[in-house]
């Protein structure tokens, strides 16, 4: 049905009740995690061909500190966790379970962000940033990539608490949560990838 406003354009309504397709938003969201993988495969194919060319510089082996990587891997890995927690009392209809599981989820990616932009903060305070070879170019991108992913995610989850703080748990909200539920887990299968790809085989001399 189309009526007019007062300067003559037109204002279409849905007179049949019609509502959002069910499966629309998840259907678009897998072609945009689709295209993400792609932006993920050519920075991991970039680091592949650019990641011995140390231009007499520092390697991965004399950057890396493994421990602090695997702490930041855990950190993230248990992320995963809490968001399935979060999931689950989504589906019990459990709103102040399911915005405090989402709360730690958050907590644990800002921890994760912290543990990254120090470990960034001192390869270039010691020299290694972007600029010094094609492999720390490549790691920057590769890795700050994901982090900034991970920045977007956290930013997500907190419009997603006050969202369902005031509106509850309707039928866009629990959309919502289920896709940034691929979202986050997404971003965990691709940080497996960067921790053994690029620190694990890195720090082989």
């Amino acid at each position: 049905m189309a009526l007019t406003r007062e300067d003559g354009a037109p204002v279409f309504l849905d007179t049949q009740g019609h509502h959002h397709p069910e499966n629309g938003t998840l259907l678009g969201f897998w072609i945009y995690l689709l295209s993400d993988l792609m932006i993920f495969g050519c920075l991991f194919a970039t680091f592949g061909v650019l990641g011995r060319s140390f231009a007499a510089g520092p390697s991965g082996a004399d950057l890396f500190d493994l421990k602090l990587v695997a702490v930041n891997t855990a950190v993230l890995l248990v992320s995963s966790i809490t968001y399935g927690f979060a999931m689950i009392a989504m589906q019990a209809r459990n709103k102040r379970g399911l915005i405090a599981w989402l709360i730690v989820t958050g907590l644990l990616g800002a921890t994760f962000l912290a543990i990254e932009l120090y470990e960034f903060h001192h390869f270039i305070h010691i020299g290694a940033g972007p600029q010094r070879s094609a492999f720390l170019s490549s790691f920057f991108a590769l890795v700050g990539t994901h982090g900034l992913h991970v920045f977007f995610g956290v930013i997500w989850l907190i419009v997603l608490c006050l969202q369902v703080r005031k509106h509850g748990l309707t039928r866009a909200n629990t959309r919502r949560v289920a896709c940034l539920s691929m979202f986050w887990h997404f971003l965990d299968v691709v940080w497996i990838g960067v921790f053994t790809f690029v620190y694990l085989m890195g720090s082989l001399r």
